[in-house]
Parts: C-alpha cells; structure tokens; sequence
C-alpha cells in the first residue's frame, strides 16, 4: 500500500488515502517520488477543463528513484533517478516522424488505462497525464522515466518535468528568442517563472513581467524581470499594450509569452507584441475562452501567433542542456518553489493557484 490523493470524480475535493500499487509490468518501472510540482494543468483535470477519467491520482511533474523494473525494461534499473515525463513519444507516428514529439499521437494513452486500485483492490485508478506523481510511488511506463542528469538536486528536478522544460522550451522552441530581443512574460507562476529565467539566458532584453498580484514583483525580479507591471483593470483596456510599448522603444515587445490561458490575457499579449513579432501562448484555457482579431489587424501587424504544447520541447534532448544551466548556476530550481508541502497541503495549492498567489508549491516525500 502507498498513499496517494486521490480525485474520485471531476470537481471532487481531493483525499489522501492509501492504494494499492502493483509491480510494474512489461515495459513499466516502479518509482519512489522524492517530489511533485502542483501545476495549474492538474487543477484543470479535477475541474474538467483537461479531460481525465476518474478516480484518478493527478500529479505529473515529478523526479524519484527506481525500486523495482518490468520485463523487457533496459532504459533505467533500479536505483536510479529519474524525472517523470508525462508526454513520451511512440517515435511511430506522424508527427514523430516530423521531430515534433510534444505532439505525438500516443503521447497521452497512458491516462487512459487504469493502473492501480483502491485499498479495496477492486476500485480501478487512473494515472493523471499518465503518470500519478501525487502518490509516494508509481508505476509507468519505462519511456516515461527520464535519466536524470547528474549534478542535479533530486527533490527539485521535479519541476523539470513540466514548468521548466515548459518555459525553458517556450522561450528556446516556440518563441525562439534571440539575445538583446525584448520579452514580455504574462502570469508570473511555476511556468512563468520558469519562462523569465529562460529569457534572461537567452540574453534578452528587456524583459517585462506582468501578473494580477503585484506581491509576485519580488519573485518575477528575481527570475530575470528587469521590469514589473500590474495586470489590473486599466492594463486589460488598452493601457497594457501602450505600457510594454513605453518600456520597449515604442514599439512594443519582439516577442511575447502568454502563461495563464485567458481570452483576455492573450489577446492583451497580441496587443503588446510589436509588429512582425511573436505571441506564443503557453496557457491552457478552456473552450469557452474565445479570443477575436480582426482581418485587417493580422494583416497590418504582420505578428505570428503561435500555440506551444509542453515548451514545443524533446525532452530526452532538452534534459541534458538545462541540466549544464542548473549546475552551472544560471538556472536556480529553487527559485521556482514558494512552498514546500505535503500531499494533504494540495487543495491549498490549489487554491492558492486559483487566487493567483505564490509560484510553485512542491510535494516533498
């Protein structure tokens, strides 16, 4: 038996209680989590905006070390560490065969199978996003576990499952920030954060933040913001626009980077983007989230915009290179973390998501 907190229907409140975990099959390896990141994508699985059969353990961004592997398993043995990745590639399908693994069609099939029960080992589970991080252990499969690099800390590498490969790849992928090009980074979470160190590497220049709480100004500086603006009422009626163009030469940003998947949000990163530039949006909204431009302003902007699943990101290719920023020191994991909690301080994370407030709140087992 293991504890794990556990999503028993969509819009349920989330309870620790204890499952039962099989030994990994073939093709699987069981892992022991040291931690998971609570990403607002889990909060949209238990609200529904992110479809997921239930109950379900939620949880995706997580590092841990190999207790025991399946048949037929030669990538990883146990006691090793590993990062989880929550979107593997089959390196069979269309878009595999194009080098886009972030859109692999079978990347997302492991969620859709039960994994573990219940402790009345009848109840099925399913693994959120395919990986179930929200536990003390877990079974995936082997693709799913990533070497982790050495020289980096294990408990914080799990944010390099999902916010900083996200923001990492978004800034070096998507958007394909160049040094001395301005930035401007909308909502200042795990994700953004992750985003602001990533443009700060890639040397650029300006880099504007821009969030609701203006208590995050310290947390967004510290990630390599050399400016701080408050999304408040005025920003969302135009005035955001004509701030970032005074802090950019009067043009607006070259590039910029929308991470909290609002119609509102985005259409003000559209706005603020300079002409011929580049919007890409990180934020997963839901489908009532519309957002409208008109025929002629795509025309006369000339602007690119573009969606950006998982940082547009190869993990197996971009683990490694973050690894050398983290040891390196121009990467600092640590900084993406404001709280540091256990499984029953979820709902809270969750919470606090909702109201806007901290980074990253990270299980610790």
């Amino acid at each position: 038996m293991v504890r794990a907190a556990v999503l028993s229907a969509v819009n349920a409140p989330l309870h620790v209680t204890e499952i039962e975990l099989p030994a990994p099959g073939p093709g699987q390896v069981r892992i022991r989590l040291a931690a998971a990141g609570v990403c607002h994508s889990d909060l949209s699985l238990s609200n529904g905006t992110l479809r997921q059969p239930a109950p379900a353990v939620l949880g995706h961004e997580g590092a841990g070390t190999v207790t025991a592997v399946g048949p037929d398993v030669t990538t990883v043995a146990p006691g090793d560490q590993v990062v989880l990745n929550w979107a593997p590639s089959c390196g069979d399908c269309h878009y595999c065969g194009l080098a886009e693994p972030w859109l692999c069609a079978g990347a997302g099939l492991a969620a859709g199978s039960p994994y573990a029960t219940l402790a009345d080992g009848t109840t099925a589970l399913y693994p959120g996003l395919g990986t179930a991080a929200f536990a003390e252990e877990t079974v995936v499969p082997a693709h799913a576990a990533l070497p982790l690099p050495d020289g980096v800390p294990l408990a914080d590498a799990a944010l390099l499952g999902c916010a900083v490969l996200t923001g990492w790849g978004a800034v070096h992928h998507s958007a394909r920030v160049r040094a001395g090009e301005s930035v401007v980074v909308l909502g200042v979470g795990g994700v953004g954060l992750a985003t602001l160190q990533a443009a700060r590497i890639a040397g650029a220049g300006p880099i504007v933040a821009v969030d609701a709480s203006p208590a995050k100004e310290e947390l967004a500086r510290a990630a390599g913001a050399t400016e701080f603006l408050v999304a408040d009422a005025a920003f969302f009626e135009k005035e955001g626009a004509k701030r970032i163009r005074g802090l950019t030469g009067g043009v607006g940003a070259d590039v910029a980077i929308e991470c909290v998947g609002r119609a509102d949000t985005i259409r003000a990163a559209w706005s603020a983007t300079r002409r011929g530039g580049r919007t890409t949006v990180v934020g997963i909204g839901g489908q009532e989230q519309q957002v409208t431009f008109s025929a002629l302003e795509l025309f006369y902007f000339g602007r690119t915009l573009s969606g950006c699943v998982y940082g547009n990101s190869d993990p197996a290719r971009d683990l490694p290179v973050i690894a050398e920023h983290v040891r390196s020191g121009a990467l600092d994991l640590s900084a993406l973390v404001t709280e540091r909690i256990g499984l029953d301080g979820i709902p809270a994370a969750f919470d606090a998501m909702l109201a806007g407030k901290g980074g990253r709140a990270l299980v610790v087992f």
